[in-house]
């Protein structure tokens, strides 16, 4: 393994990994400032998980936990954000592509020809979002005269919320080139930023920028920041571990080939978010800590662990363990696993410090958001008693979603071949963002703090809604595709994804760092 920062090496000997904070006043009390509903009720500022990415894809932004949370407040009318009408979004819709197949060829591409056909038939897909988001109608600027409320972008890091605008994602875009051996979109996650952040007058603000005129304008009651997670995210996306440098880690361009960041880089960048929150003067703000990236099934464990967190090995999670090879498959080691965990841990211990010294004067909250993951881990915790942390206890389902069978886990989604799913139900078929059900539980402890912190819930005509604030799980799980009918091709041994993965190497778009 190589070399990793002394700071992490230290932490790692720790017998336990980090004991999350679940009250969400961080230990500091404060009164809970009062005041009458604000002309922006919720504000978001954040990367994939609060865009509403989804199965390789920005497309479901309706059914992000923002607007889910704007559902429940009864502001839905009002809540702006991002739409991306065609073809299943950008980058690379998979659920779209599989049941296109399916459709096509039912549950399993069998033999030489059916897979000519269905290469062929996935490489149009491509091309036809490739020429609407680079030489059609999805490739004209936008020139909306508003600020959007969900302020977030798939890809981005601490730096790139500091420091993007419309304008630079503007400037960034290379020359379109229709290579028919490389039919996908170029630049998709600026083309996607394009949607997100303000253009026209305002296209020179960053997202502190924006929301601080939003604040200027009527006032933010509610400002939800969730950033950190592609810090370090990429070493699951690439099974790849590259640690940052200084200075690179704070420089467009350079800073791309890292994949995870030092604590001490990141706090670096922490400090510049908390000084452009403050700056912001919502009334009230929730910060979200990082989860752990090795708990998502992108990348799955492989040779059975027993008391330990760890497996030995990380790869992908339609290779079998008995066809696992180390030295021929991506794969990282359960060493360096830990190691990324144990540095996401030190990203969530300044992320905690900051809502601690923050409360001091403002009125902040922490959403401990790695410590709800770990809560839900399936493979990690929850069948393995042993390597349970002796603050560990499961998470308590909401009732509608405790009732689905077979439950759902944060294994990879699979099907049972007969309409129905096997196992998962947390995770889109990225495995790295949640399904809509998913995005529901985070929605649901994000106003579990909003209704500590006062915040008045209406309903859809306006009357007060009287706590506790349920969001509407039999809603979501309605409009869930992949938890309600997945697609049955995805069968059980992943081999579509499997196929897709060695023609489109479409892992890496869960981050953007792909195909940019």
């Amino acid at each position: 393994m190589k070399t990793i920062p002394a700071e992490v090496a230290a932490y790692v000997q720790q017998n336990e990994p980090r004991t999350p904070v679940f009250d969400c006043t961080a230990g500091v009390a404060r009164p809970t400032p009062g005041g009458t509903e604000l002309r922006h009720r919720l504000v978001v500022i954040g990367d994939s998980l609060s865009h509403g990415f989804q199965s390789g894809s920005i497309f479901n932004t309706e059914l992000s936990y923002p607007a889910i949370i704007a559902h429940e407040l009864g502001w839905s009318g009002h809540f702006r954000h991002p739409r991306y009408p065609f073809r299943g979004g950008l980058p690379f819709n998979l659920e779209e592509v599989m049941r296109r197949a399916e459709r096509r060829f039912g549950l399993e591409i069998s033999g030489w020809r059916e897979s000519m056909q269905a290469a062929a038939d996935v490489w149009r897909f491509i091309d036809d979002v490739e020429d609407y988001w680079e030489r059609g109608d999805g490739s004209i600027r936008p020139a909306d005269p508003w600020i959007n409320h969900c302020l977030a972008v798939y890809g981005w890091d601490l730096r790139d919320a500091l420091e993007l605008t419309s304008d630079l994602c503007w400037d960034s875009l290379e020359p379109v080139n229709d290579n028919p051996f490389k039919p996908w979109v170029q630049n998709a996650s600026e083309r996607a930023a394009l949607r997100v952040y303000p253009s026209g007058e305002h296209s020179h603000r960053t997202f502190f920028d924006a929301a601080k005129a939003l604040n200027a304008d009527g006032g933010i009651e509610t400002l939800v920041v969730f950033l950190g997670a592609n810090n370090a995210l990429k070493v699951v996306t690439r099974l790849k571990v590259e640690w940052s440098e200084d200075p690179g880690y704070a420089t467009r361009g350079k800073k791309d080939k890292y994949t995870v960041w030092q604590p001490e880089h990141f706090r670096a960048e922490l400090a510049e978010i908390e000084a452009n929150v403050e700056a912001i003067g919502a009334r009230r703000v929730i910060w979200c800590t990082v989860p752990h990236v090795t708990v998502a099934p992108i990348a799955r464990g492989v040779n059975q662990k027993k008391g330990t967190p760890y497996f030995e090995y990380y790869t992908r999670p339609w290779i079998p363990d008995g066809d696992f090879n180390q030295h021929t498959d991506d794969c990282i080691t359960g060493a360096e696993a830990h190691a990324v965990d144990a540095a996401i841990d030190l990203y969530n211990e300044a992320i905690t410090a900051t809502v601690r010294k923050g409360r001091e004067n403002h009125d902040w909250y922490l959403l401990d958001t790695a410590g709800l993951m770990d809560r839900l881990a399936h493979r990690r915790y929850i069948v393995d008693l042993e390597a349970r942390p002796s603050w560990w206890e499961p998470y308590e389902l909401p009732e509608a979603l405790a009732k689905l069978a077979p439950r759902i886990d944060s294994r990879f989604l699979t099907a049972d071949g007969t309409g129905g799913r096997r196992t998962g139900g947390l995770f889109s078929l990225d495995g790295v963002h949640p399904t809509t059900v998913g995005y529901g539980l985070i929605a649901q402890e994000l106003i579990k703090i909003m209704e500590q912190a006062g915040v008045v819930f209406r309903s859809a005509s306006g009357e007060k809604r009287e706590g506790p604030i349920k969001v509407n799980f039999e809603r979501l799980i309605e409009a869930d595709t992949l938890v309600k009918s997945p697609p049955q091709n995805i069968g059980f041994a992943l081999d579509s994804l499997g196929w897709l993965d060695e023609m489109l190497d479409w892992a890496k778009l869960a981050t953007g760092g792909g195909w940019r």
